[in-house]
C-alpha cells in the first residue's frame, strides 16, 4: 500500500502540474540534467527561456563540451551563480570522454560526474529515466518536515533522518516513484512555500501534522542566515561578470570602477572570480613618458 500522503498529491498534480519543457516526453536526460542544474536556487521564470536558448544552441553534451568557455558563462548571463556553468560544461566533457556523449543512466555513474552531487543524480534517475530514487530538494523537505513532522519549516541543513523519512515515503514502483518525486517537489513550490502556504488549496491539509498542531512557529528560525545582496561582494562579482561578458576584449582593471566604489571589495571579488576560473588575468606591458608600466586586464575564460 502507498503512503497515506501519495495518492491525493498524485491526483492534485494531475490537475496543477505546471507545463515545462523539460517535462515533456521529448526532452533528453541531458536536457533534464541542465534544467536541474540552472534551477539550483533559481526560480523556474528565469530559468525557463535561458533553458530554451541554451537547449537549442548545445543540443548534447558534446556540443558544451566543444564550445568556448566564454560563450558558455556569456550565455548563463545573469542566471546566478555562474561557477555552476563551469561545471556543466566540466561535466559535459566528462560525459563525452567517459560515456561516449550519453548521459550514464546509473545513478553511482552520475554522482561521478563533475558538479553532480546527490540531488541532481537522483533527479536525473526519476526525471529522465522514470526510475525510483530519492529525490529531496528544499521543496520536499518542506513538505515533508509540515506534514509528517510538524514542523513549520526542516533544519537548515538536510539530516539523515529527513531523508531516512523521505525514502519510506516514495512508492516502490519506478513509475510512481517517479511521478511522486515531481508532483511533491511541485506542491511545495506552489502551494506549501516557505512564506506564505496555501493550505486552504493543499492535497494533504487533513493528513498535515503541522496543521493539526496548531501551525507552531519555526524552531530553527535562530539558526537561519539570511544573506543579504546589495553591497556585498556577490553583488559586485555579479557585477564585474556582468562587465566582462557585454565586452569582446581585455577590461583593464580601472574600468571596473562600476563593479563597486569599494576598491578593497572590487579587488577581492576580481581576486575570487580568478581563483574560480571564471575569469583570466593577463599582465599588458606598455611605456609611459619612457617608463615601462605593466597594467592588469581582465577577461573570459576560453
Amino acid at each position: 500500500m502507498p503512503h497515506p500522503l501519495v495518492p491525493p498529491v498524485l491526483d492534485w498534480y494531475a490537475r496543477s502540474a505546471r507545463d515545462l519543457p523539460w517535462r515533456r516526453p521529448g526532452c533528453t536526460p541531458w536536457g533534464v540534467l541542465v534544467s536541474e542544474v540552472m534551477l539550483q536556487q533559481t526560480p523556474v521564470v528565469r530559468v525557463e527561456p535561458l533553458w530554451r536558448a541554451w537547449m537549442q544552441r548545445w543540443p548534447t553534451p558534446a556540443h558544451l563540451a566543444d564550445a568556448a568557455t566564454s560563450d558558455v558563462l556569456r550565455a548563463w548571463d545573469r542566471l546566478g551563480y555562474p561557477r555552476r556553468a563551469l561545471r556543466l560544461q566540466e561535466c559535459a566533457r566528462a560525459v563525452v570522454e567517459r560515456h561516449d556523449g550519453e548521459l550514464p543512466t546509473d545513478e553511482a555513474a552520475l554522482l561521478a560526474l563533475p558538479g553532480v552531487g546527490t540531488y541532481t543524480a537522483a533527479a536525473v534517475v526519476a526525471f529522465a529515466h522514470g526510475r525510483r530514487s530519492v529525490v529531496v530538494d528544499t521543496n520536499v523537505r518542506r513538505v515533508l518536515a509540515r506534514t509528517l513532522g510538524g514542523e513549520a519549516l526542516p533544519p537548515p541543513s538536510l539530516t539523515r533522518s529527513e531523508m531516512a523519512r523521505a525514502a519510506q515515503v516514495v512508492p516502490d514502483d519506478d513509475a510512481t516513484a517517479a511521478r511522486w518525486s515531481v508532483a511533491v517537489m511541485e506542491l511545495g513550490a506552489l502551494v506549501c512555500t516557505a512564506r506564505s502556504p496555501r493550505c486552504a488549496a493543499c492535497p494533504v491539509d487533513d493528513l498535515c501534522a503541522w496543521r493539526a498542531a496548531g501551525m507552531p512557529a519555526d524552531e530553527h528560525a535562530h539558526r537561519r542566515r539570511r544573506q543579504a545582496w546589495a553591497g556585498t561582494d556577490r553583488q559586485v562579482r555579479g557585477r564585474v561578470m556582468a562587465t566582462l561578458r557585454a565586452a569582446d576584449h581585455p577590461v583593464p582593471e580601472a574600468l571596473l570602477v562600476d563593479a563597486g566604489p569599494d576598491e578593497a571589495q572590487r579587488t577581492r571579488a576580481v581576486t575570487g572570480l580568478v581563483a574560480d576560473g571564471l575569469v583570466v588575468r593577463e599582465d599588458v606591458v606598455g611605456t609611459v613618458d619612457g617608463e615601462r608600466v605593466t597594467t592588469a586586464v581582465y577577461r573570459l575564460p576560453g
